[in-house]
C-alpha cells in the first residue's frame, strides 16, 4: 500500500527543487507550467515559503531561493558527518595518514569531519571546520573537477597536490558522485615528498562509501 502524502508540501518542495537549480530564478507562470497546477497555486505556495524565508522575489518578480535554507543548510552537516565516519576511519587506519571528508561552502571548501590514525608516530594536524579556497588543495580541486566530468581522457578520478595549503603536507582526493543536495570529496593529507601509488584509488573508494551511505 502506497503511503499518504500532502499533494501541497510536496508541490512546495518542488518549487524549492526548480528554484535550487536555476541561477535566475523563475516567475510564476514558468512555475506553473513546470508544476502542471494554476497560477493561483503557485502564488499561495510562494507566499507560504516566503513566510519562512526559504523564498524571495525579487523587483522583476522572479522566485529564488531564499537565505532561510542556509540555516537548514547547516543542519545537514552533522547527518553527513556521521554518515561518513566508518569511511573516514577506515581511510585514516589503512593509509596512516588524516582524512578528512570536505564539502562545498560557497567559494570555499569547508571540513567537516576530519579523522586521525591512532597507530603513526606522526601526522598532519586538520581540524574540522578548516576552510581553503576552492582552487587550492586536493580536497577543493577534486570537488572541482567533478564539475566538468569527461574534461580530459586522462583524469584518474582523483587529485594530488603538495605543499598549496602547508608546506611539506601532500594531499589526494576523490570527489563525492552521485549525491543529490551534496556537492563535496572524501582525502587524506599527509607529510610526504611524494603520495604512494595505492593512495589515489583508496580515496576513491572510501569516496564511493561515503556516497553510497549518503544515498
Amino acid at each position: 500500500m502506497t503511503a499518504e502524502t500532502s499533494q501541497t508540501l510536496d508541490r512546495g518542495l518542488r518549487v524549492l527543487k526548480l528554484l535550487a537549480d536555476t541561477d535566475h530564478g523563475l516567475t510564476v507562470t514558468e512555475l506553473s507550467h513546470k508544476l502542471g497546477v494554476n497560477r493561483t497555486v503557485v502564488y499561495r505556495l510562494l507566499a507560504t515559503l516566503e513566510q519562512h524565508a526559504l523564498v524571495r522575489r525579487d523587483l522583476g518578480g522572479r522566485a529564488r531561493v531564499g537565505l532561510g535554507v542556509l540555516g537548514l543548510g547547516r543542519q545537514v552537516h552533522p547527518l553527513v558527518r556521521e554518515a561518513a565516519m566508518p569511511a573516514l576511519r577506515a581511510l585514516a587506519e589503512d593509509i596512516g595518514a588524516t582524512a578528512h571528508l570536505t564539502l562545498v561552502d560557497g567559494a570555499e571548501a569547508l571540513a567537516v569531519a576530519v579523522v586521525e590514525p591512532t597507530w603513526t608516530d606522526y601526522h598532519v594536524a586538520y581540524r574540522a571546520g578548516f576552510r581553503h579556497p576552492l582552487e587550492r588543495g586536493a580536497a577543493g580541486k577534486a570537488i572541482l573537477s567533478a564539475r566538468r566530468p569527461g574534461e580530459t581522457a586522462e583524469d584518474p578520478g582523483y587529485t594530488l597536490t603538495h605543499g598549496e595549503l602547508e608546506a611539506g603536507a601532500c594531499g589526494a582526493a576523490a570527489p563525492l558522485l552521485g549525491v543529490t543536495g551534496v556537492e563535496g570529496s572524501v582525502g587524506v593529507v599527509m607529510l610526504s615528498e611524494v603520495v604512494p601509488e595505492r593512495v589515489g584509488e583508496r580515496v576513491m573508494h572510501a569516496a564511493r562509501e561515503v556516497a553510497e551511505a549518503l544515498r
